[in-house]
């Protein structure tokens, strides 16, 4: 990481000072399809999750948010948009500023591009990750590479195993592994039939991550 902790710090604080604190129910729209942002937001708390919609009409899985992290990022830096829809996928508490707060503090503060920096790096690990977990033939592979990668950012140890504390929806798991809803479910109960995860109201748990990676060579 780039930035210190008192850097990291400074950004928020201009979210914690000047920002407008909204909440959400889990389902609500933060960001509504083909709408413009409306500023930049900081999650206080809860989980976000940015998709699009493909030409098939399905909802495709960017990626999903968690707390302490800002978002659109790369609309707030450079202006672009890229129409993803941004939803909570739980209760959601966020605090935004507007994108010429944001860009005034980034040129009155050189010291945030630090953890904007982190924060850019990471966005691109995460996506650069997914491009490389296509690569594997089957569905199988890609599955168990997308829940091995979920794990290292949501993961949290209980008795049962390492919990992807996260709710993902069948759909969601297939368009981040490029298969069908159909084939990604079956190959879910596969490997829960083989004890390597249990599989609980949109809640997963990988019994043991080792033995997992072991069907990635």
């Amino acid at each position: 990481m780039l930035a210190t902790l008192k850097q990291t710090a400074e950004l928020v604080d201009i979210f914690r000072t000047r920002g407008v604190r909204q909440t959400y129910r889990k389902g609500d729209f933060i960001i509504r399809p083909g709408d413009t942002p409306s500023g930049v937001f900081y999650i206080y708390e809860g989980l976000v999750k940015a998709y699009d919609i493909t030409k098939y009409n399905e909802e495709n899985l960017l990626i999903i948010r968690k707390e302490e992290e800002i978002f659109p990022l790369i609309w707030a830096i450079t202006g672009q948009e890229r129409h993803v829809i941004y939803q909570a996928l739980a209760p959601t508490t966020t605090l935004q500023i507007s994108r010429e707060t944001f860009l005034q503090y980034m040129t009155d503060t050189p010291a945030a591009l630090a953890p904007l920096l982190d924060m850019t790096i990471e966005m691109y690990r995460l996506h650069s990750e997914r491009i490389l977990n296509l690569e594997y033939r089957t569905v199988r592979e890609r599955l168990i590479s997308f829940l091995v990668t979920m794990s290292h950012r949501f993961g949290v140890e209980t008795e049962e195993g390492l919990l992807i504390k996260v709710p993902l929806r069948h759909q969601d798991i297939a368009s981040s592994v490029n298969a069908t809803r159909e084939t990604t479910s079956r190959e879910l109960s596969t490997l829960e039939r083989k004890g390597l995860l249990v599989n609980r109201q949109s809640m997963i748990v990988l019994k043991d991550v080792d033995k997992l990676r072991t069907h990635l060579h």
